[in-house]
């Protein structure tokens, strides 16, 4: 049933939406500008920080636009003289409980408390006074959380429980005491965080944000005795352009290589080769357990933040998950013994660095299990943010550098890999050679739209040779726990499951381009990411990873099989229960 038009005026436009709507979204349809702090599109719309007030005639007082709803007849102000005093008054008593120390701050010039400040040009603090104690949580790999910066709009938690169903953070205090912390303020690495990153998208300032490695990385570019290899995430080249005022969604991958290589980076390769293998190793992996009646569901393994969350969550279910390790994993264990065999290098001199859409990478990387030799598979792990500032830093015009193509003979990749970054596309790439095998030829329909989209939850049923096979695919962690709740009480009909920690996949990872609210309630970020890849998938000339030339090679030279004893040793991995933090 269609819901009742309401007619409204808003700054003299007059306005149509429907019975329901608050005035800030139609506001929005009549591209008329409302600020908002705390603020979250289906996420945060609570009205706590008061930045959005409008005047409504014949009311008392100002109306909170994200949350009040409009009426018929209803006329609203959005710029009136005391609208403006509140607004600024607002932003003073933000601003004057907080760290000011903009141009040192990692936000500068993507925050939105600064932009406002600037906006309504705040040039004073009226109502400067004591501030909270300093204090900065960086005992993760991933994550560090600076107390001074924290504006208390919620935004975090709201993403923490409303879309990832952890709540590892919460609000707690009273007063000027209030503050946003965990279950008995140990650190976040302490904590059920998984290190998704949700959080430091949805942060609106600098109190929450990724582990800063670049230093690490200069030293090792610097490092005349080290080999320095680069490796790119297939979400990066979805993304990178966004940090130098490019339309969402424009491939990078061109100018990407070219600037690894201006940075100083040796080689320079394409995680989507790794991925490629992942697809080998996973979907044999699928096909064995198929045919020997092994444990299914068979679930992916790729997604650092979602292994975390079901080594705390659902541990007694581990059986059920892809003994493979993560793309970029595989590819600097790959790296760092055939290709350093290859061409006779001591790999204890090959630096490995993945530039990755992901903070839970950098924690994965330190994981003890990953290395083989005593050799770390991957040395350091950049974002996609910390990468575009190492360009800055290098003061290259991204925009104008030329394109040029991934290093030989590991730069190879097919479009299977390249859709890994959005969600449903592991199931896909996965699905395309598993199904290959199972008929025994090379099928022409390889598209499996049913899994793509936005859908928290999406599943199919498809036939090969002959049998059934039923399949899932859930992104975000909130419908990660759906699926295992059912998978732990004997009830999933499914046959082959992928997960990923991330609503829409890699593409929105926790380190990619931030975007302020209002741009992720006018854009569908992920879908215009996620077209990139599937652009880069669709004009590929090979689009099933076992198909893969480079990937043949090394398998007949150095792994011999899928599943092989050597392929095991540095491609797949274990996983053990981990605590979860129950307050007693």
């Amino acid at each position: 049933m269609e819901k009742k038009l309401v007619n409204l005026k808003i700054d003299d436009i007059n306005v149509e939406v429907q019975e329901g709507t608050t005035i800030l979204e139609a506001a929005r349809k009549a591209n008329i500008d409302i600020p908002t702090l705390c603020f979250l599109k289906d996420i945060n719309e609570n009205g706590d920080c008061r930045m959005c007030v409008v005047e409504v005639e014949g009311r008392k007082g100002l109306a909170t636009s994200c949350i009040q709803k409009v009426e018929e007849g209803m006329v609203v102000k959005t710029h009136t003289p005391q609208v403006i005093q509140a607004r600024k008054m607002v932003l003073d008593l933000t601003l004057s409980n907080h760290d000011r120390n903009c141009l040192t701050c990692i936000r500068s010039g993507n925050c939105e408390l600064q932009n406002l400040a600037i906006q309504y040009n705040v040039d004073e603090i009226k109502y400067d006074g004591e501030k909270v104690k300093p204090k900065v949580d960086d005992k993760s790999p991933s994550i560090v959380r600076d107390f001074k910066k924290c504006i208390l709009c919620r935004r975090c938690v709201s993403t923490c429980k409303k879309v990832q169903d952890i709540g590892a953070i919460d609000c707690s205090g009273r007063g000027f005491e209030s503050c946003i912390s965990t279950v008995d303020n140990i650190s976040l690495n302490d904590s059920n965080c998984v290190f998704c990153g949700q959080c430091i998208e949805s942060c609106p300032t600098g109190a929450l944000h990724e582990k800063v490695d670049i230093d690490k990385v200069w030293e090792k570019i610097n490092d005349p005795e080290i080999i320095t290899v680069a490796q790119t995430a297939p979400a990066v080249r979805a993304g990178l352009s966004e940090e130098f005022d490019v339309p969402i969604g424009e491939n990078a991958e061109g100018k990407m290589v070219t600037a690894l290589r201006r940075l100083g980076f040796d080689k320079v390769f394409d995680t989507n080769t790794g991925a490629d293998f992942t697809i080998m190793e996973e979907a044999n992996e699928f096909i064995d357990r198929v045919k020997n009646n092994g444990t299914l569901p068979m679930i992916t393994s790729c997604c650092p933040a979602w292994i975390r969350f079901a080594e705390k969550n659902f541990s007694d279910q581990l059986e059920h998950l892809s003994s493979c390790k993560s793309p970029h994993q595989m590819f600097g264990a790959i790296i760092k013994s055939y290709y350093a065999k290859k061409f006779n290098i001591d790999p204890s001199k090959i630096y490995v660095v993945s530039i990755m859409p992901c903070i839970a990478k950098k924690y994965e990387a330190t994981r003890d299990e990953m290395e083989a030799d005593g050799i770390r598979d991957v040395d350091c792990v950049i974002t996609t943010r910390e990468f575009a500032r190492m360009i800055k830093q290098m003061n290259l015009d991204f925009n104008s550098l030329e394109e040029t193509q991934f290093d030989d003979p590991m730069g190879e990749a097919t479009g299977a890999g390249a859709i890994f970054g959005t969600t449903g596309g592991v199931m896909e790439a996965a699905l395309r050679t598993a199904a290959d095998v199972l008929e025994g030829k090379d099928l022409k329909e390889i598209e499996y739209k049913q899994i793509r989209g936005e859908k928290g939850i999406k599943e199919a049923t498809i036939t090969v040779a002959g049998k059934e096979l039923k399949i899932a695919v859930a992104s975000g962690l909130k419908n990660a726990r759906k699926i295992m709740d059912d998978v732990k009480n004997g009830k999933s009909k499914y046959d082959f499951i992928e997960i990923m920690a991330c609503p829409g996949g890699c593409v929105m990872g926790g380190g990619q381009p931030i975007k302020s609210s209002k741009t992720r309630s006018a854009v569908d970020v992920r879908k215009l990411r996620a077209n990139t890849l599937y652009t880069i998938d669709k004009k590929s000339i090979i689009r099933k990873s076992h198909q893969n030339p480079t990937l043949i090679k090394i398998y007949k030279d150095f792994f011999k099989t899928p599943g092989s004893e050597k392929a095991h040793k540095y491609l797949h991995t274990n996983y053990e229960k981990q605590e979860k933090y129950i307050l007693e």
